[in-house]
């Protein structure tokens, strides 16, 4: 039983829209508390399309629910699911920065590569964090058994000051909280896919050391070696491809590197990184073992140096919609 009950009065208002979705979108918000308290938060809401099926909203406050108690550097954080004009919605932390798909973009425009170091640092950070969630237990010691199933680029952000942030556990898998048609539908991103994944099998946390090594493998290479025409195309690619040496893909890549990401990425289960620590500790190994190497500052640097310390166009305030009239002065309580 709690000790007491404390009643809160606070409201959310919408200030501009930061990403679209195909089943939800996300802005920018200030949470107003007592005595003039004004906290920058994101908001996530379902569209109104997506409102009234059933299985979908379940899902919805079912990742609610699963991410409230991640609490972890590399994790976004959840702080309240809340309902207001008969939606749903999320508040979470407020990354001041864009995803890889944005960072990459920008690496293409500008005619940049991304150190190779920086590379490392950045998927390492994404294992810390599916370590994390991959050993969460709930309040009773028992294992979650989450599995994230969308580690892609447009689900791990950087902040300008050189965090990153694995998020959107929307279609994850853990015990008691998502509905999960694992085995008779296919969820996530196909060019990032595990084998098995894609291969309509059921999956565990290995599927998300895959990804995270075609993460990597994008990082290094500035492509995704899987991706096809189609989703299906990639879907193929993923269960089928041979994977290559990826040292004759990028001088870069020395003997260590290369067994890194064939770790990652073999098909065999038995083969691949068994948990996300163990991926972590090589990465680490691989950028600290001879002393000093990259850290948030090191590419918070980088990352502001990228953008020309402006706001990105893709974090802009939107041109005016109706949707976004819409909410410009809605307030969540």
């Amino acid at each position: 039983m709690p000790l007491f009950t404390i009643q809160s009065d606070f409201r959310y208002e919408i200030t501009r829209k930061i990403f679209e979705g195909g089943m939800g979108v996300v802005y920018e918000a200030d949470q107003h508390g007592a005595r003039d308290f004004v906290k920058r938060v994101a908001i996530k809401i379902i569209r109104p399309s997506f409102a009234s099926q059933k299985m979908f909203i379940e899902n919805f406050v079912g990742e609610a629910k699963l991410v409230a108690d991640l609490i972890h550097t590399n994790i976004v954080q959840t702080y309240h699911l809340g309902e207001a004009n008969n939606a749903c919605f999320i508040a979470m932390e407020l990354i001041r920065g864009v995803n890889l798909d944005q960072f990459s973009h920008q690496l293409t425009e500008k005619c940049r590569v991304l150190p190779k170091e920086l590379a490392v640092f950045i998927t390492s950070r994404i294992a810390r964090g599916l370590a994390y969630a991959h050993a969460k237990t709930d309040k009773d010691g028992r294992p979650l058994g989450i599995v994230h199933r969308d580690v892609s680029f447009k689900n791990i952000l950087i902040g300008f000051e050189g965090d990153v942030k694995l998020t959107d556990f929307g279609i994850a898998k853990a015990k008691g909280f998502l509905t999960d048609q694992e085995g008779e539908v296919v969820a996530g991103k196909a060019d990032y896919m595990s084998p098995e994944q894609a291969d309509f099998q059921i999956t565990d946390k290995r599927s998300d050391l895959f990804s995270t090594g075609v993460v990597l493998a994008n990082l290094l290479l500035g492509k995704n070696i899987f991706k096809g025409e189609n989703a299906e195309e990639s879907r193929q690619r993923i269960i089928h491809q041979p994977v290559p040496d990826f040292r004759a893909l990028d001088p870069r890549i020395d003997d260590r590197l290369n067994d890194i990401l064939h770790h990652c990425l073999t098909r065999d289960l038995g083969r691949r990184y068994a948990t996300g620590e163990e991926l972590m500790v090589d990465l680490e190994y691989y950028i600290y073992g001879a002393g000093y190497g990259p850290t948030n500052e090191t590419l918070g640097k980088f990352i502001r140096e990228l953008f020309g310390q402006t706001v990105p166009a893709a974090m802009a305030p939107p041109v005016a919609s109706e949707k976004t009239v819409l909410l410009d002065n809605l307030e969540l309580k």
